[in-house]
């Protein structure tokens, strides 16, 4: 089984949105798909809202369309993009 580095970004819908409680539901979803190692980065955008990098190691046999179809679904997220994706080795 190949092993894919993703990296995603998820934009909450507001400043106000706990990201805290966005990077748990994330990676309760993401660990039932089968994801490893996943950790989170705050990355500043303007005026106070903050994205959530996600990084993690994705089974590569499994389509990345569910990572941005179940982390859409959580509360408070107003959009979700991987923006990395490359085979991971070793």
């Amino acid at each position: 089984m190949a092993i894919a580095a993703v990296i995603t970004k998820i934009m909450p819908e507001s400043r106000e949105a706990n990201l805290h409680v966005i990077e748990g539901a994330a990676k309760e979803l993401m660990t039932r798909e089968g994801a490893k190692n996943i950790s989170f980065t705050q990355e500043e955008i303007a005026f106070g809202l903050k994205a959530i990098m996600m990084k993690m190691a994705w089974p590569e046999e499994k389509d990345t369309g569910i990572i941005e179809s179940l982390i859409a679904k959580i509360p408070l997220v107003s959009s979700v993009t991987i923006v990395d994706y490359r085979r991971a080795f070793g």
